[in-house]
């Protein structure tokens, strides 16, 4: 694939708001991706640069209606948060893994890298300024939301060669209230290696969309997907990477092209590691699951990824026969995970590992 070659100077230009909205939001209220903060950054790319580079006011596009990200879907995204220690200072979590998978994804589906340094100066410019829309109740963050667009207004199939990098940020709640339902996938897949499944392409989403609403109208919260092939092999779940509590160690599907390479799921192999934990990257199939399970050897299973950091889940249904998990409050693992995670976040225990970056 022919890489898109990126000049990398950039001057990010401040145009405030007159007015906040923040006294307008309810805080305790909050539902998940439905407010937003008051200002967004946008950039463009054409004839081999990035350019336009500003910080304005929360506002609509305007677009060519044919724009590729509109027939073609050349579209990635992120999903990163900030949060603020107990002395209010704003901080980011591994905001430089973020950028580089960001551009992984954007090699992928060939759109113009964004620079590493341009990614990362301009979410700490705009958290810095909206600082007073991170919540601070547990639970809560502000959600990030960098993504880059095909803006070719050509009807052609071919990669575009002009993009808008753009990120608004949210106040946010949890995204899982509570421990979620599991159906394993029996006719639709996510991915397949050799395909687009590790990276965080628009579409990948939305191909899910129709086999979570048949598991809703059945009475399950998400699907857990599985290969391609036989149906056999456990990918990931919903909007998260997968975890397994069997016996005394704990095991997740490994990465192999059709699975996200989540940082949550990677910040909590090092935690495990760090703690001395057993924990195995490989591959997984449902009948072992299945075995654990009627053995009394399967003791968790929980998702992990950005927004809902550790989500339990509370049953899983394979083919018609139903396995209940243990109550929440007694899983060992994906509490503590979620515990010391949202501890290094928020600076309740030391940051061993320099995750953090203080603004």
């Amino acid at each position: 694939m022919e890489r898109i070659e990126v000049k990398t100077q950039h001057e990010i230009k401040m145009n405030k708001v007159n007015q906040s909205r923040i006294n307008e939001v309810d805080f305790n209220s909050l539902v998940f991706g439905r407010v937003f903060s008051d200002h967004m950054f946008t950039a463009d790319f054409a004839d081999g640069q990035w350019q336009n580079c500003e910080i304005q006011p929360f506002g609509n596009l305007s677009m060519h209606p044919a724009s590729n990200v509109l027939h073609y879907g050349q579209a990635i995204f992120e999903g990163m948060k900030a949060f603020k220690y107990q002395d209010g200072t704003p901080v980011l979590f591994r905001l430089e893994e973020h950028a580089k998978r960001f551009n992984a994804s954007a090699r992928r589906l060939c759109m113009a890298e964004v620079p590493e340094e341009l990614f990362c100066e301009a979410i700490e410019k705009i958290i810095s300024l909206d600082r007073n829309w991170i919540p601070t109740f547990e639970g809560a963050s502000l959600y990030i939301r960098p993504f880059l667009i095909g803006t070719d207004g050509y009807l052609g199939v071919k990669p575009s060669q002009t993009f808008k990098f753009i990120i608004f940020t949210c106040p946010v709640g949890p995204y899982y209230p509570k421990p979620v339902t599991l159906v394993t996938a029996e006719k639709y897949v996510r991915a397949v290696v050799g395909g687009v499944g590790e990276a965080k392409a628009a579409g990948n989403y939305a191909a899910s969309l129709l086999p979570m609403r048949e598991a809703n109208n059945k009475g399950y919260d998400q699907v857990m997907w599985m290969d391609a092939n036989e149906f056999k092999y456990i990918q990931e779940v919903g909007t998260m990477n997968l975890f397994f509590v069997i016996g005394d160690k704990v095991v997740t599907p490994a990465i192999n092209g059709a699975i996200l390479k989540g940082i949550t799921r990677k910040s909590f192999i090092d935690i495990l590691k760090d703690k001395g934990i057993p924990v195995e990257e490989r591959d997984i199939t449902i009948d072992e699951i299945v075995e654990a399970y009627k053995t009394g050897e399967l003791k968790e299973i929980f998702g992990s990824g950005t927004a809902a950091v550790a989500s339990h889940v509370s049953e899983l249904t394979h083919k018609g026969y139903k396995m209940v998990l243990p109550p929440v409050e007694e899983r060992r693992i994906g509490n503590m995970l979620k515990r010391e995670l949202n501890d290094i976040r928020t600076g309740v225990v030391e940051d061993r590992f320099g995750w953090i970056k203080k603004l």
